[in-house]
This record gives structure tokens, C-alpha cells and sequence, in this order.
């Protein structure tokens, strides 16, 4: 059996968005989603999770969070289908510590990020429900830089109807960003890995997917454009050790009027002071950085590395 994750890890992830729509507001015309007194482009975290779940359902994994045949269905009915896939019989609303461990050593997004699982009660009986608190967590992503809207066109789809109806159409709103830039913070919780049975295994699975699910899944007409620029994970020599968060330690050198990951130099600096003057609380990094990002000083594992020898590269 693998062996539980028992470190902290904090973890910056940074990519961005090019003439689409990184998130969309459903209370505001499926606008991206924005502060408006910052302008600044903010995604949430479910978001991100999706992405992540979906990536892992693409290869292979099992999932609980997820449609069955393309539909939103109920936990009660997920867990039904689940068991009776895996040829179980079990009481849904009275699930034994063996049945909630089967459920772990399966679900692999439960692990991560926990679920709670209400169970719809049976006729004459009452309801329960299963509460994972997740050990991975993310707060919502924010860009670096103020961004702005594309003026919104309209778009129309057409179907073909009865015959006697003939063709029939709707209309809606396109709205995107003209560039982006999303950092988003996150921790793993070595304390809480134990109630969800995180490995260090899954934690390998997870740098993977975080790094690999946009380009993979972002692959909709709005969603198209995404690009993941950097993944840093500080794993801590134990369970108690955060640092807060990573993103106030990021600089860029140009806010306004971004439109391509050209036009802009990402600073790092405070951050690889932060890590060399703790680097005796610290494990290792796991550092993955595109390319074409520009990072001021050169490349940051190649910085990091003159003072850090523990780097994994992605």
C-alpha cells in the first residue's frame, strides 16, 4: 500500500488566457468573471477542480464528481451506479468504514479534494450524509494584470425544427478576454491526507494533471487559448510549516494593455528570497515553467538551483 502523505505543500500555478472566456459569470450574461473596481479577472476555484477532474476521468481514473451518460445526476444516484459498477452491495444511507474506504481507494478526486455526499432518504427513513474534507485546496484565481473585456458579438445557432415548424433559432452573448494572466494559490494538508487516504503517489498524479488538464480539457470554442506557464509545489519537511500566500510574492512589469505572453517580464525574486531563507523547512520543489515565459534574471530552477539543490523539475 502506498504510503500517506504526511508533508505540507504549498503550490503557485500561473497560466494564461488568450481571446476567450477563462470562466464564465452564469448571473451576468457569462461574462468573464471580473472585479470591476480592479479589473482584474478572477476564476474560481471550481473551475479549476473541474478541469483537474476531468483531465483524470480522460485517463482512466474514476471520478465522483461527474456526469453518468452526460447527465447531472444526485450523490445518492452517483454512489448507486459506483457500487453496482464495481459489483457491491452495500446500504447507500449506511455506509460501513470498509465501504468508505473502498470509496477512497477509488475515487481518486475525493482523495484530493474530499465531497460531501448527501444520501437521499428511503421512504420511511432518514437521510445521511458523508463529509470528506479535502486536503488540496485552492482559494479563487486573480490575474496579475488588469484585463479587458472583448466587446461582446452576438451569436446565433440555428436547428432544424418540425418539418412544419421549419428552422429554428437562439441567440446569446460572446463574450471573452483579450489576455489574462491567472495565478492561483493552493496548500496540500499533510494533517488532512490521512482522512482521505492522499499518497504521495496521488500528490505525483495531481502535479501531473494540474500541469496537463488545460491544455487537454480547455478545448471549447470559449475555453480554447489557456496555456499553463509555471507550477511551482513547495513540499515542507512536515505538516505544520505555510507560508501564506505565494502570489504576493510575484511581480510583473507591465499591468495594462497586455495582450500576449510577450508583452510582459515576471519577477520571482521575493519568492526565491522566501525559499532561501527558509530553505531548511523545506523538502523539496517541484518547478515546471514554459518556455516562453519571460522571467526576469532567466530561468527560475536554473536561479533556484544555485542555492536550492533539491529541485524536481516537471
Amino acid at each position: 500500500m502506498s504510503e500517506i502523505y504526511s508533508k505540507n505543500s504549498e503550490i503557485l500555478f500561473i497560466y494564461d488566457a488568450k481571446l476567450c472566456n477563462p470562466n464564465g459569470d452564469p448571473d451576468d450574461e457569462n461574462k468573464p468573471r471580473m472585479d470591476y473596481e480592479t479589473r482584474k479577472n478572477l476564476v474560481s476555484d471550481v473551475r479549476l477542480k473541474r478541469y483537474i477532474r476531468d483531465y483524470l476521468e480522460s485517463i482512466g481514473y474514476d471520478v465522483f464528481v461527474a456526469k453518468i451518460e452526460g447527465k447531472s445526476v444526485s450523490a445518492t444516484e452517483r454512489l448507486k451506479k459506483f457500487f453496482e459498477k464495481e459489483n457491491k452491495s452495500v446500504k447507500i444511507d449506511k455506509l460501513e468504514k470498509s465501504d468508505i474506504d473502498f470509496l477512497l481507494s477509488k475515487l481518486v478526486d475525493v482523495r484530493f479534494f474530499g465531497a460531501t455526499m448527501p444520501i437521499k432518504a428511503q421512504e420511511g427513513e432518514k437521510g445521511a450524509a458523508t463529509n470528506f474534507i479535502g486536503p488540496i485546496q485552492f482559494n479563487w484565481g486573480y490575474s496579475l494584470n488588469k484585463v479587458d473585456i472583448v466587446e461582446s458579438s452576438s451569436i446565433t445557432s440555428t436547428f432544424s425544427g418540425k418539418e412544419e415548424k421549419g428552422e429554428y433559432g437562439t441567440f446569446g452573448k460572446d463574450w471573452r478576454v483579450y489576455y489574462s494572466i491567472i495565478s492561483f494559490y493552493g496548500i496540500i494538508s499533510g494533517y488532512r491526507a490521512r482522512w482521505t487516504n492522499l499518497t504521495f503517489e496521488d500528490v505525483d498524479l495531481f502535479d501531473k494533471a494540474l500541469i496537463n488538464s488545460i491544455p487537454k480539457i480547455a478545448s471549447t470554442r470559449s475555453k480554447i487559448g489557456q496555456t499553463p506557464r509555471f507550477y511551482m509545489r513547495i513540499e515542507y519537511k512536515n505538516s505544520e510549516t505555510f507560508f501564506g500566500d505565494l502570489r504576493d510574492f510575484v511581480k510583473i512589469d507591465k499591468e495594462e494593455g497586455l495582450r500576449d505572453v510577450s508583452d510582459f517580464e515576471i519577477d520571482f525574486n521575493l519568492l526565491k528570497n522566501l525559499i532561501i531563507e527558509n530553505k531548511e523547512k523545506i523538502e523539496k520543489l517541484f518547478v515546471f515553467e514554459d518556455k516562453e515565459l519571460n522571467i526576469k534574471g532567466g530561468s527560475f530552477k536554473d536561479i533556484i538551483k544555485k542555492d536550492f539543490d533539491r529541485v524536481i523539475v516537471l
